[in-house]
């Protein structure tokens, strides 16, 4: 199962963005800024709400939605359609560390998973606004 192929069914497919509603905005680009080092490619609003379009790098974004007016925010991501989402990274353990250090929830430590012809590195935690990250590090 080689990683980064092109698609050769839908060309250019790739992963653009990935869409998360904040529980407390501010929090939320402060943390994925300034700890996860992502840089803020566009901020604008919609809806009534502030968006933070973040690039995370590679040339994927997140995209951080500011919680609707009135709404009450339940600090639980449990029930939400995505289950998690995982950010690639080459030094894993520093960056589990950088988190932890944040005051983030860590929910799964450091794990080395054989997938067949994969072999990576894992650690799970929650965001600032319980939405639950990877990261994922495949070993050589």
């Amino acid at each position: 199962m080689p990683i980064g192929n092109e698609n050769q069914t839908i060309a250019g497919l790739g992963c653009h963005h990935i869409a998360v509603q904040t529980q407390d905005y501010e929090a939320s680009v402060t943390f994925y800024t300034e700890v996860m080092g992502m840089d803020k490619a566009v901020e604008f609003s919609a809806g009534g709400r502030r968006i933070a379009l973040l690039d995370i790098g590679d040339g994927s974004h997140l995209e951080l939605f500011e919680p609707l007016p009135g709404s009450s925010p339940s600090g639980d991501a449990t029930d939400n359609v995505v289950f998690h989402f995982a950010l690639t990274t080459t030094d894993i353990e520093p960056a589990l560390e950088r988190v932890r250090a944040a005051g983030m929830e860590i929910t799964a430590e450091l794990k080395t998973v054989d997938l067949g012809p994969l072999n990576v590195t894992i650690a799970f935690f929650k965001g600032p606004g319980g939405e639950v990250v990877e990261f994922f590090q495949v070993n050589n």
